[in-house]
């Protein structure tokens, strides 16, 4: 007689082996050997009547039943995983695990702080950091749980945000030359200044693919700044650093210039006067899951802002706490 239910186990086994493409990679991946992976793949196989790979063909081919199980066992198993969390997390008020996506600029930043808050809600906690574009990826495929990042990921289903904290952006210039006498913040520089600096310096670009550089793009061709793409960088802190270093200017955030601190006084920061350009930072997870955790998180991600930021963009300067405006 044919089992009634489902083993979960070979689901999991399955879903792995799915994605890799590989029984051996597979085995790698959960720790075991590849002759466990096939032969749970066989029992799956058997238990269901069809075949699940094109084994001839490498990497391995899914079949058409494959591909229709992969998407419902991914949701069984997670909704399996949410039972034991929810059991756990009502029980003890924490998580049993969790996976949290950071954004670079706040990773390098607040990241110290927050994790320490959130390490007292979970059981285990795994961080990952990287550009926002990946953000909503690897929450549509419950890599992770929940994420903070600059865009609000409109697009994702199911999902839900709240806004952490919102900043303007910032034109960072070398402090050499006609700059040295400039003071950080008093003055800001119009559509036209940034016109002018387009045409005298080379301008120093954040990474295209990410979600700040997008936005810096953005406001380049609404104002008619026409300079080269001749220098584009990876991280905040290296930006900072070329724009120390007098290789050219750049358009940048109080936060990412918090995170090339140590070449902050280097570099003379200038508000956009008359120009509205900034972003915000957000909490994104998935409604109805990790509700207490997402909300432990947000609350975590406020004091973390109050308590590591804040101090450290007054240690830059005291005037530029007062344009980090935060979330309610």
């Amino acid at each position: 007689m044919r089992q009634e239910f489902l083993d979960l186990q070979w689901l999991q086994v399955f879903v792995v082996a799915a994605e890799e493409r590989s029984m051996s990679a597979a085995a790698q991946r959960l720790g075991t050997t590849q002759s466990a992976i096939s032969q749970s793949i066989r029992h799956l196989e058997e238990e269901l009547g069809v075949l699940l790979f094109d084994r001839k063909r490498r990497p391995l081919q899914l079949t058409a039943p494959a591909l229709a199980l992969l998407h419902r066992a991914r949701v069984l198993l997670k909704e399996s995983a949410q039972v034991r969390s929810d059991v756990i997390e009502a029980s003890l008020g924490i998580a049993p695990e969790a996976a949290i996506g950071l954004v670079d600029s706040f990773a390098a930043t607040c990241g110290p702080h927050f994790i320490k808050q959130m390490l007292e809600r979970t059981l285990r906690l795994a961080v990952r950091s990287g550009l926002t574009q990946h953000h909503g990826e690897q929450l549509w495929s419950r890599e992770l749980d929940i994420a903070v990042t600059t865009d609000p990921l409109e697009g994702l289903e199911g999902g839900v945000d709240r806004k952490i904290y919102s900043e303007p952006m910032l034109v960072l210039v070398p402090r050499v030359g006609r700059f040295r006498r400039m003071k950080n913040l008093d003055k800001g520089i119009d559509a036209e200044g940034l016109r002018r600096l387009g045409d005298e310096m080379p301008l120093i670009r954040f990474n295209s693919k990410s979600h700040l550089g997008v936005q810096v793009e953005t406001l380049l061709r609404r104002v008619g700044v026409r300079a080269a793409h001749k220098l584009e960088v990876d991280t905040a802190d290296t930006l900072v650093a070329m724009v120390a270093a007098g290789l050219g200017w750049a358009l940048t955030t109080p936060t990412c210039l918090v995170q090339g601190a140590q070449h902050a006084a280097q570099v003379v920061a200038i508000r956009l006067g008359g120009l509205h350009a900034g972003r915000s930072l957000y909490l994104i997870g998935r409604e109805g899951e990790h509700t207490k955790l997402f909300e432990a998180a947000y609350t975590a991600a406020q004091d973390s802002v109050q308590h590591a930021l804040l101090p450290a963009l007054a240690e830059l300067d005291p005037k530029l706490p007062s344009l980090i405006e935060c979330g309610v």
